[in-house]
């Protein structure tokens, strides 16, 4: 039964961690409309993650061994740097919610494609609808904008980049075999390496000259909530449901999007929104894999 103590456990776990993840489209898109940047964005997260993790990375190394040289800087530019300035930046100029439904909603979608044509993996008969589902849900939010092209668009294009990145970031720790903490260390440690002294020389003392309430709160939540906290939160969740279990919640992380985006920044999404959201949100649970009665599964 999905109503013991230990699914209400792990189910805290995930919902929690997805509500993160969703509310940083609401949160990155309030700071970069006002005072902050997607480089600033960029060295939070980076440069308090960096810190935290360096032990993590001391202790386990970079696992050249079972990345080499390319999937290293596939790794790192996939999960870093570019992939945080296209998202962020993507959202001065479309809403949180398209965001919130066009950057994770075809990260599975990218993931599998590559999958299916590079490693070879077979595709699931659910997988398929969940990934029609989240390309027709995609072709609503995109496609009624881009009969009357403007700023919005490039938001979209940049969120689609960024999806492909992360793509990228997790077929390549897929094959290292690498734990999510293990690859979370490498790229933040490494972005603020190579990072934050170009950072420090284009910009000197900009942060400083922030809103204290402000930057307090964005490094907290994007150097530790976003990038650290999640992770542990989403591990819990797939210890205890399982894969497919855990995998499911990110479902949830458009529609959520959507919602934090209303009260944080008065963004409401129209009906063409309204009906693509739900679109991925449901291509998603499907495409991740989400728990389905038996006679469903092929």
């Amino acid at each position: 039964m999905t109503t013991n103590p230990r699914y209400v456990t792990g189910a805290l776990f995930g919902f929690a961690a997805v509500a993160i993840w969703a509310g940083w489209s609401a949160v990155t898109r309030l700071a970069v409309t006002t005072h902050l940047d997607a480089w600033d964005i960029a060295t939070l997260r980076f440069g308090v993650a960096g810190l935290i993790l360096l032990p993590v990375l001391v202790k386990r190394g970079l696992a050249l061994d079972r990345l080499g040289w390319f999937g290293l800087a596939m790794l790192i530019a996939g999960g870093g740097v570019p992939y945080v300035l296209l998202a962020a930046g993507g959202l001065r100029f479309a809403p949180a919610h398209d965001q919130g439904a066009l950057n994770p909603g075809f990260m599975p979608l990218f993931v599998a494609l590559i999958a299916a044509f590079v490693l070879r993996e077979k595709l699931l008969t659910a997988n398929k609808i969940g990934l029609a589902l989240i390309l027709t849900g995609a072709l609503v939010i995109v496609g009624w904008y881009a009969l009357t092209p403007g700023t919005r668009t490039i938001g979209h294009a940049m969120f689609l980049s960024a999806a492909l990145l992360w793509a990228g970031f997790t077929i390549v720790m897929r094959r290292a075999d690498l734990d999510p903490l293990h690859a979370t260390a490498i790229v933040s440690t490494a972005s603020a390496i190579l990072y934050l002294p170009l950072y420090f020389v284009l910009q000197g003392n900009r942060l400083l000259e922030m809103p204290v309430a402000e930057l307090v709160l964005q490094t907290v939540f994007q150097g530790i909530l976003v990038t650290i906290v999640s992770l542990i939160l989403y591990g819990r969740a797939v210890a205890i449901l399982g894969a497919s279990g855990g995998a499911a919640f990110g479902a949830l992380v458009p529609a959520l999007s959507a919602l934090f985006a209303i009260p944080l920044l008065d963004e409401w999404p129209i009906a063409s929104d309204g009906a693509g959201i739900v679109l991925v949100s449901i291509g998603v649970y499907l495409a991740s894999g989400g728990p389905l009665p038996r006679s469903a599964r092929q």
